[in-house]
């Protein structure tokens, strides 16, 4: 069974706030107090959500800093499932009894 990707925050920011409210990114980008730059960089997904942009959208959009950095860790988390080789990883713990 495959299983879907998680989002990546930037798509989530773009879909569910930027595109509803009609903000461009540059309105955006001032409101939050950061650079287009940097704001295009995230909702394009070349960057992550850092601890300080998860404070600055958790205030601009109503929501918790937790809620953007769960995110932020999900999307890692299935791209490191994805690309990282654990073949070589020995368990070091006895299995449990079922």
């Amino acid at each position: 069974m495959a299983t879907q990707d998680p989002t990546h925050p930037g798509k989530v920011i773009k879909g569910t706030y930027l595109d509803p409210l009609e903000l461009t990114v540059t309105d955006a980008a001032d409101a939050l107090g950061v650079t287009r730059k940097t704001f295009s960089e995230l909702i394009n997904g070349h960057s992550g959500v850092s601890i300080h942009m998860a404070l600055r959208l958790s205030r601009a959009f109503g929501t918790t800093a937790e809620y953007w950095l769960d995110l932020q860790q999900s999307y890692d988390l299935g791209r490191a499932r994805k690309w990282t080789r654990l073949e070589g990883v020995k368990v070091l713990t006895k299995p449990s009894a079922a």
